[in-house]
């Protein structure tokens, strides 16, 4: 069996990079060992980044449609008295960003809406399938896989691990995952329960004697959440989670109906060295594992990602192999920031029970100003530098039809903004680059001078926006020699 990329693991990270290979027309094949999709709520939260992200994959509208508002967190005194507090600093939505805050959606929900759309595109997860080795050679990777049909080697140009913390990829590869246990142990279930409104996220507790229970929008389920000792057996039985509940809320009339999912676990922050080794790469929780404060883990999953797999489309087309080196140049910084977040968060919620969420969390800041793909040609002091996250616009076509610049990315393209510009373009139009000029008198209109704010374009100004939505090059100059290299050498 032969394909151009196998990836290992159909959770959010494996499940994004199949979409994006998919709309691109490059062959993979998705497999995983377990026999079913994960059925749990872990991770509940979107970031508003994530959802630019699944924007661009035809999927924002119906996750929002499935999900909802984090609801404000109601704290309980013991004498039974409580106080409100919201807990995520949500913003309203503005022309360059057009989601002002995080979505809550449960993890099953969400992977269940990625499933559909990889089956709209035509592909599905092989369940079933556990990755038994792998060796590697010049020309690509031969994986022995193990089946309910029997043992198959699959042939594929690149290889990529999203199997988890516990990554069999990783540990094959001999990579290592430094990192430390943060002293935290909890149990995190999924309950139908009666006696408490749903209006809220409720809250008990300090320190060891916290529990949290939260209502999964989308769902008629409790989110259950609380801290164990870290040694020793915990019993996860439903009377067990019952009587726990009674005992830290203080409240006799909180009823469990049902828990359909549990699972507990011991805190850590771990990085691997490395996200590359010759054509296997490692994505998602098989390259950082993060505390769950602060909703960072399955977004930073999803972003690697994204990252990923337009380069690797574009090394499939031509380009040159050292493209794929810079997905562990841009993205292992940004967990490593995402790691110290949450570990800070994870320390407030212990001291405090302070769970507040705001800018930080939702990833909107998160750039690459220092890789080696940001070409960036303007002063020091312009507002926005190459390496960024590419703000949206509304815009206006030619014919008077509105538009916005996140539209553009779902072609998929690299796409060339030439901002007031005169004359033909510099650029003859080839695969894989959408040429748009924005005027007066041109294919868009920025009617309203959001793009040139949000930009601090000025005419004649080139923007070039990557794939995946951040600014690869920003120039004063079409004809600047560097961003003739910069195309000839990237874009395919």
């Amino acid at each position: 069996m032969h394909t151009d990329i196998l990836i290992c693991g159909a959770g959010a990270a494996g499940l994004t990079l199949a979409i994006d290979l998919a709309r691109r027309n490059v062959d993979f094949i998705l497999i995983d060992q377990v026999s079913e999709p994960f059925g749990g709520s872990r991770g509940k939260g979107i970031q508003s980044r994530t959802l630019e992200i699944f924007e661009a994959l035809d999927m924002a509208d119906r996750m929002i449609a499935a999900g909802g508002r984090y609801p404000s967190q109601r704290h309980y005194a013991a004498d039974g008295s409580y106080r409100d507090e919201v807990s995520v600093a949500a913003t309203a939505a503005t022309p360059s960003e057009p989601y002002g805050e995080p979505l809550m959606l449960p993890q099953h929900l969400t992977e269940g809406i990625l499933r559909e759309r990889l089956a709209e595109l035509g592909h599905t997860p092989h369940y079933g399938h556990a990755l038994l080795g792998f060796e590697q050679d010049g020309g690509g990777v031969t994986a022995h896989v193990s089946s309910s049909e029997g043992k198959i080697a699959i042939r594929a140009r690149y290889l990529v691990g999203a199997d988890g913390g516990r990554s069999f990829v990783r540990k094959t590869l001999g990579v290592d995952f430094p990192g430390e246990s943060l002293g935290a142990r909890a149990v995190v279930a999924d309950l139908t329960l009666s006696g408490l409104t749903r209006e809220v996220w409720h809250r008990w507790g300090k320190g060891t004697g916290q529990i949290s229970l939260c209502p999964l929008q989308g769902t008629t389920l409790f989110q259950l959440q609380m801290p164990i000792p870290l040694e020793g057996e915990f019993d996860l039985s439903d009377a067990s989670i019952s009587a726990a509940i009674t005992d830290r809320t203080g409240c006799d009339g909180i009823e469990v109906h049902a828990v359909h999912w549990r699972s507990d676990y011991a805190m850590s922050a771990r990085l691997a060295t490395r996200y590359r080794v010759g054509r296997a790469f490692l994505a998602g929780d098989a390259a950082h594992v993060h505390p769950p404060t602060g909703g960072q883990g399955l977004n930073t999953s999803v972003q690697d990602a994204w990252n990923l797999g337009w380069k690797l489309a574009a090394v499939l087309r031509g380009a040159d192999d050292a493209l794929l080196d810079t997905y562990e140049e841009e993205r292992r910084e940004v967990a490593a920031e995402m790691l110290g977040m949450s570990t800070r968060l994870l320390d407030a919620a212990r001291e405090r029970g302070d769970l507040r969420r705001g800018r930080e969390q939702q990833q909107l800041d998160l750039g690459y100003p220092a890789s080696s793909l940001s070409l960036d040609e303007r002063g020091d002091d312009a507002l926005l530098r190459a390496g960024y996250r590419a703000p949206d616009a509304p815009m206006r076509g030619a014919g008077g039809q509105p538009c916005r610049l996140f539209s553009l990315l779902k072609s998929g393209d690299w796409i060339m903004l030439r901002y007031e510009a005169s004359g033909s373009p510099a650029f003859t139009p080839r695969r894989g680059l959408r040429i748009i000029t924005i005027g007066e008198h041109a294919a868009l209109r920025d009617h309203q001078g959001h793009l040139r704010t949000a930009y601090g374009l000025t005419p004649g100004d080139i923007a070039l926006l990557r794939p995946d939505g951040y600014l690869a090059a920003l120039t004063h100059d079409e004809h600047s020699p560097a961003l003739a290299a910069y195309i000839e050498q990237s874009v395919r």
